[in-house]
């Protein structure tokens, strides 16, 4: 039973899906956009806007709690220097989830989580 049990689990273990979270997050942050499924999509969501907020914040410390998730430097130095202070006057909602449809070989639903462009 799943009383109190936040999140999915995604068939994984919580450590592969934590790694999972950091790496659709750093894609995130590099490309702009991400084409997964639509449950990965809607966890990674608040995973992504939690590491913008901080990268509003843009001190040490939060520099810091972002680099635990994200290890590529320059997608780091990205989100610090450009996504974070792009959000800078928006007080949350920094990503959108587009669903796709179907996909061909197992039927599961797709969708693609973007940021925003303001």
């Amino acid at each position: 039973m799943r009383h109190r049990a936040k999140g999915r689990q995604l068939s994984r273990t919580s450590s592969h899906r934590r790694a999972l979270l950091n790496n659709m997050a750093t894609s995130l942050f590099e490309h702009g956009r991400v084409v997964t499924t639509e449950a990965k999509a809607k966890e990674l969501r608040p995973f992504a806007e939690k590491l913008i907020t901080l990268a509003r914040r843009g001190d040490l410390h939060a520099r810091r709690l972002v680099e635990r998730k994200i290890k590529d430097r320059e997608t780091l130095s990205r989100l610090f220097g450009e996504i974070g202070p792009r959000f800078a006057a928006r007080p949350g909602g920094y990503t959108r989830i587009l669903k796709l449809g179907h996909r061909d070989g197992d039927g599961a639903d797709v969708a693609r989580i973007e940021l925003l462009s303001e």
